[in-house]
């Protein structure tokens, strides 16, 4: 269900059309993290809040990260308690690599800037659960 494992690819990067590139992944209260100080300041912010983060590792040209973008946002506005961010594995690599990532989009749940689960994959059903579960965690 929207899974995809073959080394972060979904497609082949360079079927991408110009519609591609315009998919926005900071919709809602998504904070795209551009920069590893980006990063540490989000994470550093969310530890001092008691805030757990939801981490969405993404691509662009991802089918599957495309189609789950807009329920990512809407999580975002929904529980607000949670920070969300979003990494571009291809623009942001150096991160994404200290993850281990099979598959894009994964979703990192963090306390304290250290894992307690994830979701690998699109699955709407799966994400949502994650999420409201989290979010419960912190009240």
């Amino acid at each position: 269900m929207g899974n995809c494992a073959v080394k972060l690819s979904c497609m082949d990067k360079n079927t991408k059309n110009e519609t591609d590139d315009k998919i926005d992944f900071s919709k809602g209260n998504v904070h795209l993290v551009t920069s590893m100080e980006i990063w540490d300041k989000e994470i550093s912010q969310a530890s001092k809040d008691g805030k757990i983060v939801v981490v969405n590792f993404s691509a662009t040209w991802s089918g599957p990260c495309r189609t789950i973008a807009p329920l990512y946002s809407e999580l975002s506005e929904k529980y607000s308690e949670l920070t969300f961010l979003t990494v571009d594995v291809d623009e942001l690599a150096e991160l994404s690599s200290s993850w281990d990532l099979r598959a894009t989009p994964s979703f990192f749940f963090l306390k304290d800037g250290q894992q307690l689960d994830k979701v690998v994959g699109a699955n709407k059903t799966q994400l949502e659960k994650m999420v409201a579960s989290m979010a419960k965690g912190t009240t």
